[in-house]
């Protein structure tokens, strides 16, 4: 019988984001395929975009958990009172232990982003293969991650590198990692889940007090500055000028009527026309994305930099949504064909999305030709298939040593 293939993947921590959504559906794909996976998370709380966040509050926990997927956590915070803030001390020799513990029973190691790499770098921990996940295309703004990476494959740790876009791989070989070690693995995600749905589509737009017939943008970001959330407000002002039965949805950690920054930056774009803020409808943290994109007509990206594949448009695009996006990692490939690519100017942003409502119906066909392109299970396959290429190299037995020659 063949060993079952046992995977650990560390995170961070469990709060809102793209990366961990797409890496915990990972986890769960290849766990449905017979790997055996666990998940280790530093943090068991963090306070992110004036959000706190419980690890078991959070969407991908009760996902993974419900699946049978066993979930540790170190038991740190991070941002509460008492947490450990932005310069952790040191792991203490119980945190290691438990580090050993979870990594002792796995044959392959998946950190999600190299942020983990600073638990897994550390002295004594077992040696096993690292494969780490690369979800951005700025490896030079995440502080001392990037060390900790380049750290992990000089010590030979670090086996491969999965990237989500070719932005990534371009950015972080740019950085100074091996080509070899890049892989690319375009996102991907559930077409049983996120597909055109007209009950989903009326039913939010029903307990939102929106109109079936009223055009509907969706912005599905945390409260960040890479996403330019200014420049998101500044185009909506102007766009529901134009349009008087438009609607703008926020949604993401942050983006919520507790998070002063952002009402300031309301107050900020709207000035004068701050009565048309009243067609914002700010959701906050969703866990029926699939619903809040099946109600829109537009999916809005204005990120000024460090996006790799926005799982926001994939995700709304496989819905009905036309995607709108600003020119940031690998949106130009994604979007197009399927929508419209724009530059970071508000008046152009808004003309944008008015084309993209009235083009909705004529690419329609276009979307639904391209759902295999950005399937979860062509994801899912391409990992495995790494996963268990890097664990069988690790296990080849060493080549034998030439025989020495025959004295003459």
């Amino acid at each position: 019988m063949r060993h079952q293939l046992r995977v650990l993947s560390v995170y961070d921590g469990f709060f809102s984001g793209g990366a961990r959504i797409l890496h915990s559906d990972v986890v769960l794909g290849l766990q449905e395929g017979g790997q055996h996976h666990r998940v280790l998370s530093v943090h068991a709380e963090v306070l992110r975009e004036a959000t706190r966040q419980a690890m078991e509050d959070d969407a991908c926990y009760r996902s993974l958990t419900a699946a049978g997927v066993e979930v540790t956590s170190l038991g740190r915070t991070s941002g509460l009172p008492g947490g450990l803030g932005a310069d952790p001390t040191p792991f203490t020799g119980p945190e290691l232990a438990a580090t050993a513990r979870a990594m002792a029973g796995a044959d392959v190691i998946l950190s999600l982003k190299e942020q983990p790499l600073g638990l897994l770098n550390q002295a004594g921990l077992p040696r096993r293969p690292v494969i780490v996940s690369l979800h951005r295309s700025d490896p030079e703004n995440q502080g001392g991650a990037l060390d900790e990476l380049k750290a992990a494959i000089a010590d030979g740790t670090v086996v491969a590198c999965v990237c989500c876009a070719e932005s990534t791989r371009a950015a972080y070989e740019a950085a100074g990692i091996p080509p070899g070690l890049l892989h690319v693995i375009p996102n991907g995600v559930d077409l049983l889940r996120f597909r055109p749905d007209p009950a989903r589509r009326l039913r939010l737009r029903t307990s939102l007090g929106i109109t079936d017939s009223a055009p509907v943008v969706v912005f599905a970001a945390r409260y960040d500055a890479m996403k330019n959330v200014p420049l998101f407000l500044r185009a909506a002002r102007a766009w529901l000028r134009q349009e008087p039965a438009g609607q703008v949805l926020m949604c993401g950690a942050g983006m919520t009527v507790g998070q002063p920054g952002l009402h300031a930056d309301i107050d900020a774009a709207f000035g004068d026309d701050l009565a048309l803020a009243d067609r914002l409808h700010l959701l906050g943290v969703r866990g029926d994305m699939e619903t809040v994109y099946a109600a829109a007509d537009v999916v809005a990206l204005t990120s000024a930099w460090g996006e790799a594949a926005p799982l926001c448009l994939i995700e709304g695009m496989m819905c009905g949504a036309v995607p709108v996006s600003t020119d940031v990692g690998d949106s130009a490939s994604i979007v197009a064909g399927h929508g419209f690519l724009t530059p970071p100017h508000p008046d152009a942003i808004a003309t944008a999305w008015g084309e993209a409502v009235a083009a909705r119906t004529d690419l329609a066909p276009v979307l639904e030709r391209s759902r295999e392109r950005f399937s979860r299970t062509r994801m899912i396959a391409s990992y495995a298939a790494l996963l268990d290429r890097f664990h069988t190299e690790s296990f080849r037995p060493p080549l034998p040593e030439p025989p020495l020659p025959e004295p003459h």
